[in-house]
């Protein structure tokens, strides 16, 4: 897989924290070279400087996936700079917490905006250039919440889950064509500097609910954007991974102690 993505030019949105960057850092472990893309060029370039100082190929760009002019410059610079795109990471998202009862308009449609409109936005500016790849990939980052399961405080953030793998199914099938893979990758509960705002405590009834005891990494779920970017996922379109240590799983807390 790594010779696969080695010289491959990615794009990731929402790359300067969190499951951005985790995925940023694999794909440039992996030889590639990573525009790092965030709203904030000062956010972004401190990420790029981060991940650069590992040896990784990595350089910040500043854009709002909710902008379609933002997003056509975006691809356009990782064109410039890399002489082409191959992969495009469609992860940039939010998620604040308000129950339906205190949940306005507004934040309704910021949280769909974000994260389901910015997903198609980051797509539509950046197929003219995938469509001269070789290896043209798009890799959605999902989540369980939504698709699978619930949690209260975040029904915005669920719909634009489960819409971005409605979306998909399709985009996958127009793109095809073009020989263009669109897949999604569904992340459970990972370490990111969001959960910790959470407290300690949802961090241990999370850990304590999943199979494997502990919440992910940011880049164990870079490992798997990073195999639907490979060669050897070239015949997987419109599918997702659900990368989550198990937690889906169980039918109760009682289910894991009988284990």
């Amino acid at each position: 897989m790594s010779a696969s993505l080695k010289g491959k030019s990615v794009i990731v949105t929402g790359g300067s924290k969190g499951i951005g960057k985790g995925m940023a850092r694999v794909f440039a472990g992996h030889g590639a070279r990573v525009l790092l893309v965030a709203r904030n060029l000062k956010d972004a370039e401190a990420a790029a400087q981060d991940l650069s100082a590992s040896g990784g190929t990595v350089g910040a760009f500043a854009a709002d996936v909710t902008t379609l002019s933002d997003m056509e410059a975006m691809a356009k610079a990782a064109v410039d700079r890399h002489g082409g795109l191959d992969v495009l990471c469609a992860n940039a998202g939010i998620f604040p917490q308000a129950k339906i009862e205190e949940m306005s308009p507004e934040s309704w449609d910021h949280v769909i905006n974000t994260n389901l409109k910015g997903t198609f936005l980051a797509i539509k500016a950046c197929v003219p250039h995938l469509k001269h790849s070789s290896q043209g990939r798009i890799v959605i980052t999902s989540s369980i919440t939504g698709p699978v399961s619930g949690y209260p405080g975040w029904t915005h953030y669920a719909a634009t889950k489960a819409g971005q793998l409605g979306f998909m199914r399709t985009a996958c099938i127009e793109l095809a064509k073009y020989g263009i893979t669109v897949n999604a990758v569904m992340p459970g509960n990972i370490m990111t500097e969001g959960l910790q705002g959470l407290g300690e405590e949802y961090l241990r009834t999370m850990a304590a609910s999943i199979p494997l005891k502990r919440l992910g990494s940011v880049e164990d779920i870079g490992h798997a954007a990073a195999f639907l970017a490979s060669n050897e996922a070239a015949y997987i379109t419109g599918q997702t991974i659900i990368v989550d240590g198990g937690q889906i799983l169980p039918e109760s807390l009682e289910a894991l102690a009988s284990a």
